[in-house]
């Protein structure tokens, strides 16, 4: 399992990504779900996945190979708008499927995968966006400025609670550590390292940076998390249960 988040600011956008593929007793494993995609004179486009592995690898090699081949074809240097970079990103996924689906069947095994998109093209605003396995896509809305994939629902409350577009790039970083640090707590298939991607608005240029599970910041973040929890507890204990209030 997997566990990705985009966040779009005023300031520019926030990418996170776990980094496991596989939890058990005895077998853990990394996989890099964050990647620059595209990047040139006018623009940054990128990628987060999460999904089959193999599948998601097989579409970021056809993204490759169509950003190398410069004879025309279509790929993420040629599209103009965010939107169609996202529809191509799903068309290529769909057809990755559709190769291996019998194979795939055959073995009981789903090879879809999603994706965030995200980025700027020259002329117009950062956008983040959904590409769902049919092909189809979604952007993030202005009242919940951010998109999940994978395992999404221990840290969606997060988000939901302290995300809005105002917010500074180091506290919506802290915001998407919680929510990483919220589902990993509560779902041994997603875990450190965790990849940070923050893009500010016009650099097209990505600072990365990847948070260890010895980080200080993490350990820092999940004592002051964990601490503001059991205060909130102790509160609730204060009150008076079982009839109403007044």
């Amino acid at each position: 399992m997997t566990y990705c988040l985009a966040i779009r600011l005023d300031e520019g956008l926030v990418f996170m990504a776990d980094t496991r593929t596989n939890a058990g007793l005895d077998n853990v494993s990394t996989y890099r779900k964050l990647h620059v995609v595209a990047s040139g004179p006018d623009r940054l486009l990128v990628l987060e996945s999460a999904g089959n592995l193999a599948t998601t690898q097989e579409v970021l090699e056809c993204i490759r190979v169509d950003l190398a081949a410069g004879d025309g074809r279509e790929s993420l240097a040629t599209v103009a708008h965010m939107f169609e970079a996202a529809l191509y990103i799903g068309r290529i996924s769909r057809g990755v499927v559709a190769r291996h689906r019998d194979a795939l069947a055959q073995a009981g095994a789903d090879g879809t995968a999603s994706f965030i998109l995200g980025g700027q093209i020259a002329g117009a605003p950062p956008d983040i966006l959904l590409v769902y396995p049919e092909g189809n896509c979604i952007r993030a809305s202005d009242e919940r400025p951010y998109l999940q994939i994978g395992e999404s629902r221990y840290g969606k409350f997060l988000l939901e609670l302290a995300c809005i577009p105002g917010l500074g790039m180091p506290t919506a970083v802290r915001i998407a550590l919680g929510s990483m640090m919220s589902t990993a707590r509560a779902n041994l298939s997603v875990g450190p390292p965790y990849d940070v991607g923050v893009y500010r608005k016009g650099t097209l240029g990505l600072e990365e940076f990847r948070v260890e599970a010895d980080s200080p910041l993490l350990a820092r973040l999940r004592e002051v998390w964990e601490r503001h929890l059991l205060a909130a507890v102790r509160e609730l204990e204060q009150e008076e249960v079982g009839r109403p209030p007044g």
